[in-house]
């Protein structure tokens, strides 16, 4: 333990009060901390398992202040805080991991890819639309068919529209509401798949291994753990996520979601500086959970073992999938993880169920 950990006992205030921040919030309380979050939404999830929730906008100096007097340290829930409250914190004199840094390249798809691309990792092609008249010239350039994605703000499949050969370009950039965006090319590929790893303050990291995403109305549906990929396909992504995480220079949790391209290459996707829907398989079949993982990266503490002890399959539970919680609980093997929503939505996350197999191999 370096002598800059943040002991047990202490508070974790967390930005955002979600599904993420509730399991974080749980975690820490398995190693003794308390947990502060501050969230505009009433009855959040994380609230409900937290020792002090904050009613407020992310942009409310006042109760930022109150947040950070009452906390030894601030981490996120999801990355798309404003940027300015992060800032703020930092102002006074808050450690906050990951920091603004981070989010100045998470939140921005642009900055993002450049950054990948920076320390010699693969992306689709891809070029920034800032304007309908700069899209024309790009889409003619880039070819059909590719993908406009709002730079700021999108996830779940929001703010992002598909630009088919006969499709026409300005219902594209109305249906993104006219934004800064990316234009990003098309690619084949086999299967999508994440690395989460972790990075302490001392610099260390620690890899879970490659998942497949499948996804359902481009809302994660399902995650496999491990990810059907040949070794040396999983050492590149976790190698490739520890060299993105280093050059962050992040202290937390890094999610990659990644492409492998029919000719065997991995193209980063998108970057997540936080737990992620991917990790939930984690709780139940590691030695330490990612949200355990992201707690003690952010405290200081040593990071844990990512092993894992078994193979798993997470479904998430969208909308009314939750209704079936009681068929869940009866079923062997399966572990039903809910997430004190009220309401269930078409596409809302509620909860997941992880399915536990044994270990097929030893990688």
């Amino acid at each position: 333990m370096t002598a800059a950990a943040i002991p047990p006992g202490s508070t974790i205030g967390i930005l955002g009060a979600g599904q993420l921040g509730r399991m974080t919030a749980l975690a820490a309380a398995e190693l003794g901390y308390r947990v502060a979050v501050l969230t505009p939404e009433d009855d959040a999830p994380a609230s409900q398992v937290a020792a002090l929730t904050i009613h407020a906008d992310y942009t409310d100096e006042a109760a930022l202040a109150h947040l950070a007097r009452a906390s030894d340290v601030v981490t996120l829930e999801f990355e798309n805080v404003p940027a300015e409250a992060v800032s703020f914190l930092e102002s006074l004199g808050k450690p906050v991991r990951p920091g603004s840094r981070v989010l100045a390249v998470a939140q921005d798809r642009v900055a993002e890819k450049d950054f990948v691309r920076s320390t010699g990792g693969g992306t689709v092609s891809y070029e920034a639309v800032d304007s309908l008249k700069a899209l024309i010239p790009a889409l003619e350039r880039m070819g059909r068919p590719a993908v406009l994605k709002t730079r700021r703000l999108g996830y779940d499949g929001k703010g992002q529209r598909i630009i088919a050969h006969r499709d026409n370009p300005v219902a594209a950039w109305d249906g993104i509401g006219g934004k800064p965006a990316v234009l990003e090319g098309f690619v084949k590929f086999t299967r999508e798949i994440s690395v989460i790893v972790a990075r302490g303050l001392d610099g260390t990291t620690r890899a879970y291994v490659p998942v497949e995403n499948r996804h359902r109305e481009h809302i994660l549906a399902e995650t496999i753990a491990p990810a059907p990929i040949s070794r040396g396909l999983a050492e590149q992504a976790e190698a490739l996520a520890a060299r993105l995480a280093n050059a962050l220079e992040l202290v937390g949790l890094l999610a990659v979601e990644m492409f492998v391209t029919d000719d065997g290459r991995i193209l980063v996707n998108e970057l997540a500086p936080r737990p992620h829907n991917s990790g939930h398989w984690t709780i139940d079949a590691c030695l330490v959970s990612q949200f355990e993982q992201h707690v003690r990266a952010v405290c200081g503490l040593p990071l844990g073992s990512p092993e894992r002890h078994a193979d798993a399959a997470m479904t998430n539970l969208l909308g009314d999938d939750v209704n079936r919680w009681a068929d869940f609980l009866k079923e062997p093997g399966a572990r039903l993880h809910l997430y004190g929503k009220a309401e269930a939505r078409k596409g809302r996350k509620m909860g997941h169920v992880t399915r536990l197999t044994p270990r097929t191999d030893r990688r």
